[in-house]
């Protein structure tokens, strides 16, 4: 992504803000783990989007005048060459202008009297903030903090949610987040290919990560997308899973849920193949009604498609196959085998926080995901693909990893040196 991608971004965001407005951004704090260590640091998604700035103890602050004027300013962390001995190095000004195209920027101490000053001319009458929770329980944000504070400080501001706004705009994906997301799909396809021919019976799942792990690491350090389920046999059956302790024993499935991502933008695929590398009758006759699901899925989704409908003919389609294949007896059943839904938005985040549209529209990114899960057979597997919706239609970002019964075993015969 150049400037021009974030500095549209904002231009779109301040055309949504009503006049007489603020704005602020914050790109995160880090949380402490124990003692002086921190978690690593993750920026806001929103902050990124808006800024391309990836960085802790980052805020934007800018504002709308009553002729619908925009001014905006960065504020960075100050050089400090000890925390930087320590820490890594800071985010210059002029580098955070190239990359932002935001001209204006400062430090970080000047922001809380930059703002007060703002907020006190008496001009304003709106602060938005980036007010999102995915859960009442979740900690404050430091925008959380600064609402707390205005509506004692600035009662006479009117909050308004900036992350409803941004959703919106992050829902279509512009041709740059397109392009990202075809680069990481061809580095989420050499990690999971990478698993596939290393796989034998007796690997432990933690060994599995490791070649997934190994693989990303020769695209650059950033890593996985986000925490990589990979697991094997009666583990499978833990949506979730991630304690990597299992052991693949020979007739069982690997299951993999996991994506690589490519300049902010990530993927989301998941691949279900028996470790010893040939499927069994059982194991293949669920994973063709998995596929058969999905491949009808992208003959079927299409502009003004209602989104709900993804998930409703993914469950509907998929309990018609089982019951063919004599799995079920009535497709009213179908919960015993499909535990979860079958599409979520791809983008800056893997779940991605964008507005949940009624009709499917071109540019939306989100996930096929077929699961089946048959506790009394011990197979559980979820067939995962990144949908790209088109004009006429839509397209499987995620084709080049392989994903029939054919593609799998004869990707799993080849053999894999990583170390």
């Amino acid at each position: 992504m150049d400037k021009g991608f974030y500095r549209g971004n904002r231009q779109r965001l301040y055309g949504q803000m009503k006049d007489n407005s603020l704005l602020v951004l914050f790109s995160g704090t880090e949380v402490r783990k124990t003692n002086d260590e921190f978690y690593p640091f993750f920026t806001s998604r929103n902050f990124l989007y808006l800024t391309g700035l990836d960085g802790r103890e980052l805020a934007l602050l800018a504002r709308k005048d009553a002729s619908g004027r925009v001014t905006e300013k960065v504020f960075l962390l100050p050089p400090d060459p000890m925390a930087e001995r320590w820490t890594g190095r800071r985010i210059k000004p002029g580098e955070a202008a190239e990359r932002s195209g935001i001209e204006d920027v400062g430090f970080a101490a000047e922001f809380e009297g930059e703002l007060h000053r703002l907020a006190s001319t008496g001009n304003y009458e709106y602060l938005y903030l980036d007010l999102y929770r995915a859960a009442p329980s979740d900690r404050d944000t430091p925008a959380h903090r600064l609402r707390w504070r205005a509506a004692s400080h600035y009662p006479y501001l009117k909050i308004e949610n900036a992350d409803a706004l941004i959703r919106r705009l992050r829902l279509i994906k512009q041709p740059c987040e397109i392009e990202a997301i075809r680069k990481a799909e061809q580095i989420t396809k050499a990690g999971i290919t990478a698993m596939m021919k290393a796989s034998r019976p007796g690997m432990y799942e933690y060994q599995y990560k490791a070649v997934w792990d190994y693989a990303l690491g020769q695209f650059g350090p950033q890593g996985p997308a986000f925490p990589s389920i990979i697991s094997a046999g009666k583990n499978n059956f833990c949506i979730h899973y991630n304690a990597y302790t299992g052991q693949a024993l020979d007739g069982d499935m690997v299951l993999n849920d996991v994506g690589g991502w490519y300049d902010g933008l990530m993927t989301d695929v998941s691949r279900g193949w028996p470790c010893n590398g040939k499927y069994s009758e059982k194991q293949r006759l669920l994973y063709e009604c998995a596929l058969a699901t999905s491949n009808h899925m992208f003959a079927t989704i299409k502009p003004g498609m209602p989104m709900a409908e993804v998930d409703g003919e993914i469950r509907r389609y998929n309990a018609e196959r089982l019951k063919d294949a004599g799995v079920l007896d009535d497709v009213k059943d179908v919960g015993a085998y499909m535990w979860h839904g079958g599409a979520h938005h791809v983008g800056f985040d893997v779940h991605d926080v964008v507005e949940t549209p009624e009709v499917i529209a071109p540019g939306m990114v989100f996930c096929v995901d077929v699961g089946i899960y048959h506790e009394a057979w011990g197979i559980g597997f979820r067939l995962e693909d990144n949908c790209l919706v088109t004009e006429g239609g839509c397209e499987n970002l995620s084709a080049c990893t392989p994903r029939t019964v054919e593609e799998l075993e004869d990707t799993m015969r080849q053999n894999f040196t990583a170390f």
